[in-house]
C-alpha cells in the first residue's frame, strides 16, 4: 500500500443493502455501492445489484426499493463480489456503521474464497466524537446537519456511499481546520473512533503535535 493510500482522504467508501441484519443468520447482500476517493477527489464508483439466490421479504423491498423482480435478472453474488474484491484491492475502507458492512463484506468474500486485507474505519463512530451536537448520528441526520450534497435517495447502496463520502471528507476538513492538521493519516481516524468522547480534544491535540 502506497503512502497516498495510507492517507485518510484516499479510501473506498462502501455500503451494502442486504436481506437482513446478520450473515451469520443466513442473510445475504443484494446490492453493493462504493466510491473511490484519491486525495479527496472522487475518481471512480462501483454499483451492482446481486441475486442472493432467494426471495427477499416485503419489508426489505419497501425499505430499499429493491424488488424481487429486479434481483431476478441480477448477476449472482459470487460474480459481483469477485469484481468488487478487485475494485477495493490496495485501499482502506470506510462505511457508516462499519461493523455491519464489514461483516457482510467478509461473509460474501469467504463464499468465493477471497479475502480482503484492507483496514476499516467507521464514519458513524467518528461523527459521534466530532459532532456531539447532532440530534443523532444516522446518515440522513448527519447529511442534514452538515448540509451535505444529496439527491434525496436513501437506502440504496451507491447513494448512501456517496453521502458517506461527503460526510467523511467534511469530517476530515473540520478536524484539519480545528487542529491545524495538513493531512490526516487513516490509522489516526481509526484511533479517533475508539477514543472516549471526553478525551477527543486532547487526543487530536496530541496527534497534531506529532505531525
Amino acid at each position: 500500500m502506497t503512502a497516498t493510500a495510507t492517507a485518510a482522504d484516499t479510501v473506498i467508501v462502501l455500503d451494502f443493502e442486504t436481506t437482513g441484519l446478520s450473515p451469520d443468520q443466513g442473510d445475504r447482500a443484494i446490492e453493493i455501492g462504493a466510491v473511490k476517493l484519491v486525495d479527496g477527489v472522487l475518481v471512480d464508483t462501483f454499483q451492482q445489484l446481486m441475486n442472493p439466490g432467494k426471495r427477499i421479504d416485503y419489508f426489505i423491498e419497501n425499505y430499499t426499493g429493491i424488488t424481487n423482480s429486479m434481483l431476478k435478472t441480477a448477476p449472482p453474488c459470487s460474480d459481483v463480489m469477485g469484481e468488487f474484491a478487485d475494485f477495493i484491492h490496495g485501499f482502506n475502507l470506510v462505511a457508516h456503521n462499519a461493523s455491519f458492512d464489514g461483516r457482510f463484506l467478509d461473509a460474501e468474500l469467504r463464499r468465493i474464497k477471497r479475502q480482503q486485507r484492507s483496514e476499516f474505519a467507521c464514519s458513524m463512530l467518528i461523527a459521534r466524537r466530532i459532532y456531539p451536537d447532532s440530534p443523532n448520528h444516522k446518515l440522513g441526520t448527519l447529511v442534514e446537519y452538515k448540509q451535505l450534497p444529496n439527491d434525496g435517495v436513501f437506502h440504496r447502496a451507491l447513494a448512501d456511499s456517496q453521502m458517506t463520502a461527503h460526510l467523511w471528507l467534511a469530517m476530515l476538513d473540520d478536524i484539519k481546520a480545528s487542529h491545524a492538521f495538513e493531512r490526516l493519516p487513516f490509522n489516526m481516524m481509526q484511533a479517533l473512533a475508539r477514543t472516549a468522547k471526553a478525551t477527543v480534544p486532547r487526543f487530536l491535540q496530541g496527534e497534531a503535535s506529532k505531525l
